[in-house]
Formats: structure tokens, sequence, C-alpha cells
């Protein structure tokens, strides 16, 4: 036996990143998790409680105009949260207009919640696409109420560039229509709102499965927010485990800086120094 420690196994040893990575700030909160994860459409809730705990993630949404949907009389879904672990984000899920999602928000932040709140102000029942009127409009007013406002936004560029002007913490294009699970759809439009953002950028809505999370980090996504993908998955709790890891591996390969893509073939061994054989 001597003093000198074994070489570190390659194969088990992450390699360097090539930018250093620093939590997420999202105004006055710091997360570590860049997963957010939804608590609707689950089967039962201690499904929603063992998935919440297999994705590793510190932020939770919660729809304010639905706490009561789904759990025992006398009790919302807060009875089911444990607050000491997981950051409440309230949103404003079914707000057709400003007014009401403005509404939504305080009612969120006086039941004690958080003044971290999720904007939605949807513009038609079938697509639930934001309206981006309203959304302005509603993001303007909470904004100076010193709401801390995520706001859900459609993947078009110049609406996420105002949506920052205005103040927003972070701006959410949708990946695909909400609860679709189609992925994610216009990865040219996402590319730019990331190339041009200067407040974190976080897919929302239309997330299926694992790929669609790696993805949307390796384009370099700051988060990932989800919920249908999980909740409807045929074992949730699996599929939340797959999420967190796939938003680790995207954000690791994000970081690492992926190598550039070719048209043709290039051989990994290099010709150069090759043994000569005869013939050659």
């Amino acid at each position: 036996m001597t003093d000198q420690q074994p070489a570190a196994n390659p194969w088990l040893t992450p390699a360097q990143p090539r930018r250093e990575d620093v939590p997420l700030v999202l105004g006055a909160h710091t997360f570590t998790s860049r997963l957010f994860v939804g608590t609707g459409k689950y089967a039962d809730l201690a499904t929603m409680r063992d998935a919440l705990d297999a994705s590793g993630t510190e932020c939770v949404t919660v729809a304010v105009r639905r706490l009561s949907l789904g759990v025992p009389q006398g009790k919302t879904l807060l009875d089911y949260l444990d607050t000491r672990r997981y950051r409440l984000l309230p949103n404003t899920a079914g707000c057709f207009d400003a007014d009401s999602a403005i509404r939504t928000a305080r009612l969120g932040r006086e039941a004690g919640m958080s003044e971290l709140v999720k904007l939605e102000v949807l513009g038609d029942p079938d697509t639930l696409l934001p309206d981006p009127v309203g959304t302005l409009e509603a993001a303007k007013v909470l904004v100076k109420e010193g709401f801390t406002v995520l706001c859900y936004t459609s993947d078009d560029p110049v609406l996420a560039k105002r949506l920052e002007d205005l103040g927003c913490a972070a701006v959410m294009p949708a990946g695909a229509p909400i609860g679709s699970g189609l992925g994610i759809l216009n990865r040219n439009n996402l590319s730019i709102i990331l190339e041009r953002a200067r407040v974190p950028v976080l897919v929302d809505a239309g997330v299926g499965t694992a790929s669609d999370v790696s993805i949307a980090m390796e384009l370099g996504a700051d988060g990932v927010l989800l919920n249908t993908g999980i909740a409807l998955a045929k074992d949730p709790v699996c599929m939340a485990r797959a999420m967190r890891l796939a938003c680790e591996a995207g954000r690791l390969a994000w970081l690492a800086g992926r190598m550039g893509s070719r048209r043709y073939a290039s051989a990994s061994s290099p010709m150069q120094g090759r043994i000569g054989i005869a013939g050659d």
C-alpha cells in the first residue's frame, strides 16, 4: 500500500463544464433545481406528493382559483404541500382578462403563498394561448405592485422582449400548447428569445417527455416548468425522476458546449501519425 490515491475513474468523473454554473435567481428567490412542477391533474394527492419528491423540484405551482379542487372537504391543496421544502408559485390559471388575473395574483399574495406569481392571461379556451394585450396590461400593474412576475407568453420574441422591458423577473414562452405534450415546436423562435433575453427564460407548457426537457435546456433555457407530462404519465413518479435527470443532463450539455454539426462524416481517430500498411 502507498499513500498515493488512485486516479479517478474518468467514466465516473464529470468533465469540467466550459461555463461556470450558478444558481437560478428569480427576484429575491434562489433555486438550485431548474425544474418547476405543477400540482394539477394527478390521480390522487399521494401520487402528487411522491412525484414532487422524485422530481427534485424546489418550486411548485398552485392554481389560486383551484385550491379546493380534488381535495377532501374542509381542506385545500396547501394542506398537502410542505412549504418548508417547496417554494409556492401561485398562478393565475383560468383567467381570460387582465382584471381577473390581477385579482387572482393579489389573492394568492394575501393568502400568504408568495409575492411570486406565474402570470397567465389566456386568449381563448381552445388553444389556451396567451392574450398578448391582456398579458402586457396585467404584467405592468403587478410589477408596479411589487410582485415578482414570471410571465407565460407565446414564443413571440417581440412580446417576450416587451414583457422583460416592463420588469418581469422571467419570461416563460410555451414550447407547445398547454397540456398538448407536443414538445418544443419552434426551436428557432425559442433560440431568438434566449439570445436576446436579459432575464431568465423558463420554457413553460407542452412538454411531454424527458427528451423535451433536455432539448429546452440544451438550447440554453434557464429552466422548465411542466405539469401534465408528469401527472398523466402511466407512472408519474418514474416520469418525474426522468424529467429531473433530463433537466440536469440538458443543463450540463449546454454548459459543456456541444460540438459543431457537419454535413459529412469525420473520423474519430486522426489520420496523422497512423501506422503505415504495405500497399498504402
